[in-house]
């Protein structure tokens, strides 16, 4: 499985990508797999800020859920509103229409602090 190099990771399976003071975050291609067939995205936070490491919302599959955790410190502004209707979209295309949420990064020089693609990738084998 290869992992976009231009995103950033988690050791939690988050990806995060970050346009200015703006990011768009999922869960990683590996995350997406393990859970299996996704059923529900579960987003309660939009509008708060949240620190790093904090819980923003959970994803249900077929046999578990599982928590999903904010990557840097900022407010989240966006659902992608698409996964209410097509979740199987983290499973499809988890780096493209399967993302999860906006934000806006209270610091963007936190980004360096995540995961490179390599890392990432000898961090799952």
């Amino acid at each position: 499985m290869s992992y976009p190099s231009a995103l950033r990771y988690t050791k939690e399976h988050e990806w995060i990508s970050v346009e200015g003071n703006v990011a768009t975050i999922g869960i990683t291609g590996f995350a997406q797999s393990e859970l299996g067939d996704i059923v529900f995205v579960d987003v309660t936070t939009v509008g708060q800020a949240l620190k790093a490491q904090e819980v923003f919302g959970s994803v249900e599959a077929v046999k578990t859920v599982s928590d999903l955790f904010l990557p840097v410190a900022g407010t989240i502004t966006e659902l992608n509103a698409v996964l209410e209707k097509k979740p199987e979209l983290v499973n499809t295309d988890p780096y493209g229409e399967g993302w999860m949420v906006k934000m806006i990064v209270d610091n963007p020089a936190d980004i360096n602090t995540l995961l490179t693609a390599e890392a990432y990738e000898a961090l799952v084998g």
